[in-house]
């Protein structure tokens, strides 16, 4: 006989399916981990998960959502820190999370609430790299470019596997050439 379940909230469900994916999602990898099997982590029938969610990416919207609430606020301890350091604390949170930034760069293509997300993410991180360089002096004809550079050497970092010392050769070099050291 199936035993009762205490009735539950439907955003303390979802977060249980969420933290059930995150750890699936990093642990194993996203194309590694079904429906089914995420249903079975999460202690829910598999059809429970599509009354939260309308497909696999908008699970994974909702992991990398959930990641990035629990990053953010984190930051505020190295907010005043350098920006070599603060680039540092950047990628070796988001390299805890190495197969969701493959796995989103992976999707982008394939799903456009994916491409929404990276879009949204990229709007954030550039909004936060802006407001540093023009502090700092950076031309406005050039931060845009300088932007992108930053934002593109944070990703390199993230998809090619560095230790500790080049990962902070790296973000030590990317300050200084703003004069941000």
């Amino acid at each position: 006989m199936a035993r009762n379940k205490r009735p539950q909230a439907a955003d303390e469900k979802r977060a249980e399916i969420v933290a059930a994916a995150r750890h699936l999602f990093i642990e194993d990898g996203y194309n590694s981990t079904s429906m089914s099997r995420l249903a079975k982590e999460a202690g829910v029938a598999p059809n429970t998960i599509y009354w939260y969610f309308g497909d696999k990416d908008d699970v994974l919207i909702a992991v990398l959502t959930s990641v990035m609430a629990d990053v953010w606020p984190q930051y505020q301890d190295v907010a005043s820190q350098p920006i070599a350091a603060r680039l540092l604390w950047v990628v070796d949170q988001l390299t805890e999370m190495s197969r969701l930034v493959t796995t989103v760069h992976a999707r982008v293509e394939h799903s456009p609430a994916i491409a929404e997300w990276h879009q949204n993410f990229h709007a954030i991180t550039g909004s936060l790299f802006r407001f540093e360089l023009q502090n700092a002096g950076v031309t406005t004809p050039t931060v845009d470019a300088e932007v992108m550079i930053g934002i593109f050497t944070i990703e390199g970092l993230l998809m090619h596997n560095q230790d500790e010392g080049q990962r902070q050769a790296i973000c030590d070099a990317l300050a200084s050439r703003w004069s941000l050291a």
